[in-house]
């Protein structure tokens, strides 16, 4: 049973679920950082979560000691043998390469690569930007959205959806399986709701598309060999879940955070306004200052690393978006400087499993800022309004109300 008692000593019993590390993680990571940077927690299981830059990617590239084979931050049914009572594909790959070690992760990271480099994802500019417009088109008269709900988690989901084929029909019924998954992590009858939507899902149109491929990534990898053998269907399964789940909720919370920040800071806002060729340094910024996503590693064997006597199967929670708020790292850390000149943030993470689709989150950020500021060019939250937080595994504002002239 999961300990949701509040936290009375964030160094021995953090919980990344708290509500007050939901809603304000940056000041619980500053003081850790000065009294005990790798703070340790038995809840749910034994996990260490180191919080400075230079530990966290020297983790992100020790392989050899830190696996990705079991990479949720909330533990959840992970350990369970996820073919049991089930008669279909062999899942025990897991979601490739974000949740495999080499040799599995090499080859399928290269057959994602192409689908998100430079040129492909200026190819979905167009689509994106078109979607953006049309959202504006719902609200932009009225005064009031929600900015989050409305906007930044109606984008990421229709790009994917036509990188992997899917009917921009299914589009709300992804994202609900996407967010049960994702933000529920400690309810098992949402989360297993959401992974059975998109497992079914899948494999029905493994069948269809291996008589009917068409131009999207889950009929390529159906259709691709691999030192001349096809591609197990678990594999492509896996591989198109990795897509459809890391490429929505991470970048809508990125999108979302992005537009709390500049409803909040009007200076900032106003400066994207009148200079427009500052979004592309402007989005590295808040990448690097609302960083989303933390990912998870298991021990391989018992090792001490930095007098912390880590075990064999503890997790060790990769904390990226404290990693991008160290001041050993950062000059200023807790202040947005939009043309900050180094930034050698980890929002995508580090070493070998950095993301293969930062290339297509910047690109959707920037485009969905764009668009927004030229037809909303002044908005602000709305006074007694709720905004909530998600967490955890990713963090970003879930309701965020807005209003404008």
């Amino acid at each position: 049973m999961v300990d949701t008692a509040p936290v009375t000593d964030w160094s021995t019993d953090f919980d990344v679920m708290d509500p007050e590390y939901l809603t304000d993680p940056f000041s619980i990571w500053d003081e850790l950082r000065q009294t005990c940077p790798i703070p340790h927690t038995d809840r749910r299981k034994s996990s260490w979560m180191p919080l400075r830059y230079e530990d966290v990617t020297a983790i992100a590239h020790d392989i050899e000691h830190f696996s990705s084979l079991k990479v949720a931050v909330i533990p959840g049914d992970e350990d369970e043998d996820p073919n049991a009572d089930f008669d279909g594909p062999n899942l025990e790959y897991g979601l490739p390469p974000i949740s495999a070690d080499p040799p599995l992760h090499t080859w399928t990271r290269r057959l994602l690569l192409p689908w998100f480099s430079h040129k492909r994802v200026d190819s979905y500019v167009p689509l994106t930007r078109e979607l953006c417009r049309s959202l504006l088109d719902g609200f932009a008269d009225k005064g009031h959205a929600d900015a989050a709900a409305d906007y930044a988690q109606q984008i990421p989901v229709r790009v994917i959806a036509r990188i992997l084929g899917v009917s921009t029909d299914l589009a709300d019924t992804f994202t609900g399986w996407v967010r049960d998954v994702l933000e529920f992590a400690d309810d098992a009858e949402r989360r297993q709701r959401g992974a059975e939507g998109l497992l079914y899902y899948f494999i029905e149109q493994l069948s269809y598309r291996k008589e009917n491929p068409g131009d999207d990534l889950l009929s390529e990898l159906l259709h691709t060999e691999v030192e001349g053998q096809p591609v197990d269907d678990g594999i492509v399964l896996g591989m198109a879940a990795l897509v459809l789940i890391a490429g929505v909720d991470t970048t809508w919370s990125a999108i979302g955070s992005s537009l709390w920040h500049l409803a909040t800071q009007a200076e900032d806002r106003k400066r994207l306004v009148d200079e427009p060729a500052l979004m592309p340094t402007a989005v590295e910024e808040l990448l690097r200052a609302y960083s989303p996503v933390t990912m998870a590693r298991e021990v391989t064997e018992d090792i001490d690393y930095a007098g912390c006597p880590l075990k064999k199967g503890d997790k060790v929670l990769m904390n990226f978006p404290a990693a991008n708020r160290d001041p050993e790292a950062f000059e200023h850390p807790e202040v947005v400087l939009l043309d900050r000149a180094h930034n050698r943030h980890v929002a995508f993470g580090s070493g070998i499993h950095r993301c293969a689709g930062s290339n297509l989150a910047r690109m959707e950020l920037s485009v969905a800022l764009e668009e927004w500021l030229a037809r909303v060019p002044e908005f602000s939250l709305a006074d007694g309004e709720e905004i909530t937080w998600a967490g955890g595994q990713v963090r970003g504002p879930r309701l965020l109300p807005v209003i404008f002239p």
